[in-house]
């Protein structure tokens, strides 16, 4: 039988796709674990045990380390993509999705359109935790929506990054791992919960360059200043680029994985 693949279709069948993800992910809500109960765990943590040493109280630090808390909580929610492929993979369900009459690109697209509800979630519950603790940004209510969409597209655009490694892995739990390790080394070696002048200068160099450090940048300067300014320019540019480069590949490799 041959696979229609017009506009219409694809669209449909990635629709089925994205909804054929989400009641796996409500079937088994340990999947919302790394975006319900992390970023409220790692608030409660950080605020209260370092708010006092690093910026003499928690109501001092929470401007900090809310935008540090949401990044890092969309890179783990980002994360699963990877280790989720690979399931599949290995469970061989992809390999029946591309003998069925529909779009052969759906499953994938579907899976990464699905994570767009994880990385909502992930940015909801951030703030919600952060107004509870007693955060208050000095903008309005746009401002919030302006920095939870740029937020959530930075995340889905690192998504396809672990969408790719999770297509070139051999198992799921070596995604888990590297991608864990990689989400630690990227918001720890940042300025999502320190100031960077306290790091030795080598470790700064490095958390200088950390293109996370400019998400964090961009998203405080909108909060304190409620305008759209230049580190917020260059990391939507960032995350195009990032999808731009990354979506190709990633498809090239869904197409040629036996």
């Amino acid at each position: 039988m041959e696979i229609q693949t017009q506009p219409g279709n694809l669209i449909g069948n990635t629709l089925t796709m994205a909804y054929r993800n989400l009641l796996k992910t409500l079937h088994n809500p340990d999947r919302f674990m790394d975006v319900i109960i992390q970023p409220v765990m790692f608030m409660l943590l950080f605020g209260y045990l370092f708010g006092g040493a690093i910026a003499g109280g928690v109501q001092a630090y929470l401007p900090t380390i809310v935008p540090g808390i949401l990044i890092q909580t969309l890179l783990s929610a980002a994360s699963g993509s990877g280790a989720q492929i690979r399931e599949d993979l290995d469970s061989g369900v992809f390999d029946r999705f591309k003998s069925l009459p529909m779009a052969h690109i759906a499953p994938l697209a579907g899976q990464l359109f699905a994570d767009i509800l994880r990385l909502l979630v992930a940015t909801v519950v951030s703030l919600l935790t952060g107004y509870a603790m007693g955060w208050r940004p000095a903008v309005n209510f746009g401002w919030i929506i302006v920095i939870a969409a740029l937020a959530i597209f930075i995340g889905w655009a690192i998504s396809w990054i672990f969408a790719l490694f999770g297509l070139l892995a051999k198992s799921s739990s070596m995604v888990q791992s590297v991608s864990m390790m990689v989400m630690m080394l990227l918001s720890f070696l940042s300025n999502a919960f320190i100031p960077l002048k306290t790091l030795p200068h080598f470790m700064r160099v490095i958390a200088d360059a950390n293109p996370i450090t400019y998400v964090i940048t961009a998203i405080r300067q909108i909060l304190a200043q409620g305008t759209w300014n230049t580190n917020a320019w260059i990391v939507l540019i960032f995350g195009i680029g990032i999808v731009a480069l990354f979506a190709p590949l990633t498809v090239w490799a869904y197409n040629h994985n036996n």
